[in-house]
């Protein structure tokens, strides 16, 4: 443990160029401290006049108008603009729309069913056993459609996958390899574009997940030649609850890929009501049903503050609030082991607190508005959502933690 002290979150707050962000989150101002801003992230204060705006103006003013003046495009026009603000992509190559577990279903099956296509040996879905859930159902799901293989790659729940183990799982008969770029548990942070290298020298697919990253942490998916990304935007994209997922498909994959759930949204013309389905260009033919265009509108005033921000800013902002938990939880939690990778250029924009009594210590901080999450085995883990979260806020919430565990 160290023996340091730790430094003033009065200091380290006034010292912070994005503080007075703050002020723009709703519930902010309170004494509550928001330890789970990587679960569903606080909304940003003008999301009521803008939904107002749009109830009033586009939905009631426009009515069925509003299709075509403006929400046919959203899904794209907004995906675009998610693009270039968080996930360095070029235009036209991410969508808005479905959830992520549709996503998934969508660009996973899309991808094997291609491989398969091209090489019939290529029969197996590589994919580690601490991936998110939905990850693993979903390729579970896919691998017993298609009849194809799973090969798990066992990971360390406090760190994830390497770049050694992937070399080693994939071969020629790996079709598709599906990774988290952060882990959802330990914040690992997967070295992205080496990974995908690995994966294209295999003749292989990639697919990333990045709920736990789109918005805190940078990537860069065009220059790392990613094929396929998955992600949600009610964490670090402060969409709200439920709010709708993204998918990117590379351009030079769009012409290849059949996407699984046809759907008259993604058709090339959508109300051409043809007896027969015929896939819209470019990325529009990965959308299946009507887009959720509330969702899309809560997200908007996120995306625009992150564009304000700068997604470089949030991340060092990001490191700092992690890195100053982590300081505090050893400290002043001797009895308590850190389950997330010490280095800050390894982990997202989380981390995770180990003790067999985490469950209770949970449990109790809620009652006193203090709300991190839990996850097994015995892992409190603590979400700093950089624009809504203050170094005052992680003290106060750290000190509760050693208060609840004594």
């Amino acid at each position: 443990m160290s023996t340091a002290s730790p430094r003033s979150s009065a200091e380290l707050d006034a010292a912070d160029p994005l503080a007075p962000l703050r002020d723009r989150f709703v519930g902010a101002e309170s004494d509550l401290v928001y330890f789970d801003g990587n679960s569903l992230g606080r909304p940003v204060a003008d999301v009521a006049d803008r939904l107002t705006t749009f109830v009033q103006e586009e939905w009631g003013g426009r009515l069925i108008r509003g299709w075509d003046e403006r929400w046919m495009d959203l899904p794209t026009t907004l995906g675009d603009d998610l693009g270039r603000i968080a996930l360095g992509a070029a235009a036209g190559q991410t969508a808005i729309g479905d959830s992520t577990t549709v996503w998934l279903y969508k660009l996973m099956r899309a991808a094997v069913d291609h491989a398969v296509r091209t090489d019939p040996a290529r029969t197996e879905i590589v994919i580690d056993t601490d991936n998110f859930p939905t990850d693993r159902y979903v390729a579970e799901g896919i691998a017993a459609e298609r009849g194809l293989t799973l090969r798990w790659i066992e990971v360390d729940t406090s760190a994830g996958v390497t770049a050694d183990q992937v070399r080693e799982a994939v071969s020629e008969r790996t079709a598709l390899v599906v990774v988290n770029h952060v882990a959802y548990r330990s914040a690992w942070l997967a070295d992205a574009p080496e990974l995908t290298r690995i994966v294209h020298e295999a003749g292989a697919l990639v697919l990333w997940d990045l709920c736990h990253s789109a918005g805190v942490v940078p990537t860069a998916l065009d220059a790392w030649d990613v094929d396929l990304a998955v992600g949600c935007t009610y964490k670090y994209l402060n969409g709200g609850p439920g709010s709708p997922a993204f998918g990117y498909v590379n351009a030079r994959l769009q012409g290849e890929l059949t996407q699984p759930i046809q759907g008259w949204m993604g058709h090339a013309d959508p109300f051409l009501m043809g007896p027969g389905y015929t896939p819209a260009p470019g990325i529009r033919r990965f959308i299946s049903g009507t887009p959720p265009i509330l969702g899309m509108v809560a997200m908007q005033s996120m995306l625009e503050l992150v564009d304000e921000a700068g997604i470089e800013a949030i991340r060092e902002k990001s490191v700092a609030l992690t890195s100053y938990a982590v300081e505090l939880a050893e400290a002043t939690l001797p009895e308590v082991t850190l389950a997330s990778p010490r280095d800050p250029a390894q982990r997202g924009g989380h981390i995770t607190l180990h003790h067999d009594r985490m469950r209770e210590v949970t449990a109790a901080l809620w009652q006193r508005d203090v709300i991190p999450d839990y996850r097994d085995p015995g892992g409190l883990r603590i979400g700093l959502s950089p624009l809504s979260t203050s170094f005052d806020e992680v003290e106060r919430g750290i000190a509760a933690v050693a208060e609840a565990l004594r």
